[in-house]
């Protein structure tokens, strides 16, 4: 995806940065009429936010073999240990609505082998979205970086196996993301691969989107929590999503955690770029109270692709 095209989407006010989902207020989420794309339900409408019954077991600092894919006929697409530079990655300027923060480059960062995208406190002047010529005071900065590469589930490649080894931010009012999204959002769909809470970092959710019009998400019942039996904040874990044209398939360090089907063909040979951001604020808190802000690091080992037949 071009730089020009990022831009465009939030100019047109489809915040596709923090790409959190609706708020959280236990089982059940109210979605205003003049909902951002970032909803997780249709515009206008209450939607249950299921919460799964099982909870996921975890393996500390559990790490991944490229063999266990490639032995069984996946090829690899892309690979970023952040062992050099973030050149695979396009890093975001500014603000982003109902969020508290200005996104900076350099809140992105390898530091040891590893990517660091920190939340701190500090005092900015940077656009008020980005894109956006205006500028304004934050007192918060994070990161938000796109993959310069796209990808997706298609007649040419029917299997994609997106792959995160990632330790969370813990804090208040912290959101770690990993998705995926295409242009003019969501008629080229969005797919969040996970999103932690820092309040909460026994559970992540997930969810996806789509829409025939832009700005028009009509996927209902697509997010859901995953309780697991560790905290994803104290070492790192593996993220794995299997996106095909039938199904998306989420797994934590090795085990399936959910399914979701419903309208995942409508995804199908939609090209997306891969996202990684730290909100601070956003809609993902209920009643968000900005002076218990707590600032904190997500920290990642890599990002695999992998493409199968």
């Amino acid at each position: 995806m071009k730089t020009s095209s990022i831009l465009a989407i939030f100019i047109s006010g489809c915040l596709l940065v923090s790409f959190n989902s609706c708020k959280k207020t236990k089982d059940v989420i109210d979605v205003p009429s003049d909902q951002t794309p970032t909803g997780g339900a249709q515009s206008g409408g209450t939607a249950v936010t299921p919460t799964n019954p099982v909870t996921a077991t975890t393996t500390c600092d559990y790490n991944f073999s490229d063999t266990t894919l490639t032995n069984h006929g996946w090829t690899k697409a892309f690979d970023d240990h952040f062992s050099g530079d973030l050149s695979n990655w396009y890093a975001l300027t500014g603000g982003v609505t109902n969020e508290v923060m200005c996104n900076e480059p350099a809140n992105a960062k390898i530091v040891n082998g590893e990517l660091q995208i920190s939340a701190k406190k500090e005092t900015v002047t940077g656009p008020v979205t980005v894109g956006s010529t205006a500028q304004q005071t934050f007192n918060y900065t994070s990161a938000s970086i796109t993959s310069n590469q796209v990808f997706s589930a298609s007649t040419a490649t029917p299997k994609l196996m997106i792959v995160a080894r990632v330790k969370m931010a813990s804090g208040y009012g912290l959101t770690s993301v990993f998705n995926s999204f295409g242009t003019n959002w969501p008629t080229n769909g969005q797919i969040n691969f996970f999103q932690v809470g820092g309040n909460d970092t026994r559970e992540y959710s997930t969810n996806y989107f789509y829409g025939t019009q832009p700005s028009q998400n009509t996927v209902v019942g697509g997010m859901q929590y995953n309780p697991v039996n560790s905290d994803l904040s104290s070492c790192y874990h593996v993220f794995m999503t299997e996106w095909s044209q039938a199904s998306l398939k989420y797994y934590i360090d090795g085990r399936l955690v959910e399914t979701k089907t419903g309208d995942v063909p409508q995804l199908f040979n939609k090209q997306q770029s891969l996202g990684l951001s730290l909100p601070v604020g956003g809609m993902f808190y209920n009643n968000f109270v900005p002076a218990n802000i707590q600032v904190g690091t997500m920290y990642v080992s890599y990002i695999k692709v992998f493409t199968s037949k």
